[in-house]
């Protein structure tokens, strides 16, 4: 709720606070602002200081009013960046000024584009020191640990640093940490010689550099849906065609995938899959074998790679059925890597590719980033020797299956519905309410959520929502959400 002051009036605050959350990309461009009505009741002010906020983020450029639909927020560009700085830009819409009161006639201006790195930024913005239901990686107090500094101090000696600080390391990655992965690749039944294994920076680079090996702008992609936020950002950014495919409980659907390899509206097949076979992201599903199976019989009939992103191994069972062991590195791609269960500063990744490809992989790393650091990966290869990691994986398995079973206790208790089994570090759940209307309202109450249309190649209205298991173990979070959620009903 907004208080008067006697510096700033109601609608200075109002106005002020909204700027704010768009510089911090909490509210990203595309977005739509709730009503004046709404936001009235929201903030326990008169419709009037609303219209008159929202008139100001109109003058200074950050929105725009789409006549019969609300007002949205624009893509921030050189000149409304500085009004977000100063908040004192005369800024008018296509040359013309738009009043707040007066949306209710006339053409609609142009919409401007969801920004893919406005998801990404919001995504992961801290608003408030409470612990984040909407975060995608476990809290830092959970990663803490002592074998992560004495491994960094064996491997830097004075020599070791200065050696390693004066040379360029070997292209494909330390070569101990080479080995240590597909040593640990061999747990997993995928079996891969060091030579074919190239580390990168973190696993969404890895899997960038497979996008620039294998695609150019027009390819299509089909991408599991829902699916990972960043992703469909990132290959929207690379200028290929999204092919949404609906992920169900086994797996990704076969029959829209076969579609799409048989009636293509260009002509030509999907060149990849990228899938999360194993604690999907949202859903928490794993895929079944047999399921599996006919996706492989998919690629191999239709020449298109399945590029599978590992990024939950180390908090997922041995047992789990990965494509990349059923095919032998064929047909398939692996990625992962160590941000989400060690180090996520450390910025290390990987991905082993088929014998054929290994190498122009290697010249797609080179041209983006020469080689990656060989003593933060000298480091991991330590902790991955002496079993450390290992055995630092099992305790936060055990930590997050007790915080899972508190939190689905919780979330069914403020009346949420998972739609799909919970597992792993998210939960899929159905709130009953639009979750981006909700995700503004909670910002309010200092908690960010991860409302269902950013998990969707194209946005669109939601109920749904992925929690994080570590994250929403609190009383206090849920009883809020209960609250401003009875509200929007």
């Amino acid at each position: 709720m907004l208080m008067k002051t006697p510096n700033l009036s109601l609608t200075e605050q109002l106005s002020q606070r909204l700027a704010q959350r768009i510089r911090d990309r909490l509210l990203p461009a595309g977005a739509r602002l709730p009503s004046v009505r709404d936001t009235a009741q929201s903030q326990g002010v008169n419709p009037s200081t609303v219209v008159a906020a929202y008139d100001q983020l109109l003058a200074w450029g950050l929105v725009e009013a789409r006549p019969r639909r609300g007002f949205f927020v624009r893509e921030i560009n050189k000149n409304s960046a500085s009004s977000l700085d100063g908040y004192a830009l005369n800024a008018t819409e296509y040359g013309k000024p738009v009043g707040a009161a007066s949306v209710l006639g006339g053409e609609p201006p142009i919409a401007s584009p969801v920004n893919a790195t406005a998801l990404i930024r919001g995504m992961f913005h801290q608003v408030s020191d409470k612990p984040q239901p909407g975060m995608g990686v476990f809290p830092p107090d959970w990663l803490t640990s002592s074998f992560m500094t004495a491994a960094v101090r064996k491997v830097v000696s004075p020599a070791a640093l200065q050696h390693a600080s004066l040379s360029y390391g070997e292209p494909k990655g330390d070569s101990g940490l080479r080995q240590a992965l597909s040593t640990r690749l061999r747990t997993l039944d995928i079996d891969v010689q060091p030579s074919h294994i190239i580390t990168t920076v973190g696993a969404t680079h890895a899997l960038d550099v497979v996008s620039r090996t294998l695609l150019k702008p027009g390819d299509a992609v089909m991408v599991e849906e829902p699916g990972w936020a960043v992703e469909f950002a990132r290959l929207d950014a690379l200028g290929v065609r999204i092919l949404p495919v609906p992920r169900g409980p086994q797996g990704p659907d076969l029959e829209v995938m076969a579609r799409y390899c048989e009636a293509s509206p260009t002509g030509a097949p999907p060149r990849l899959l990228v899938s999360v076979s194993v604690l999907h992201n949202p859903t928490g599903q794993c895929l079944s074998p047999g399921h599996a199976h006919r996706v492989l019989q998919l690629a191999h009939q239709h020449g298109f790679y399945v590029v599978e992103d590992d990024t939950y191994s180390h908090i997922a069972p041995l047992h789990a059925t990965r494509m990349c062991a059923l095919d032998g590195l064929r047909q398939t791609i692996y990625v992962s890597g160590f941000a989400k269960i060690l180090a996520p500063n450390w910025r290390i990744g990987f991905l082993a590719a088929p014998p054929e490809l290994t190498e122009r992989m290697l010249d797609t790393k080179l041209l983006g980033t020469l080689t990656t650091p060989s003593l933060l990966e000298k480091a991991l290869a330590l902790c991955m020797e002496q079993g450390q990691l290992r055995r630092h994986a099992e305790r936060i398995r055990t930590r997050l299956d007790a915080a899972r079973s508190r939190s689905v206790k919780l979330a069914l208790g403020a009346g949420c519905v998972f739609v799909a089994e919970p597992a792993g570090l998210f939960g899929w759940v159905d709130t009953g309410v639009d979750t981006e209307a909700l995700a503004l309202r909670m910002l309010d109450e200092g908690y960010l959520l991860a409302p269902g249309a950013l998990f969707h190649a194209a946005r669109a209205p939601s109920t749904l929502m992925r929690i994080n298991f570590a994250t929403t173990q609190d009383a206090t979070f849920w009883a809020c959400f209960q609250r401003v959620r009875d509200g929007l009903r």
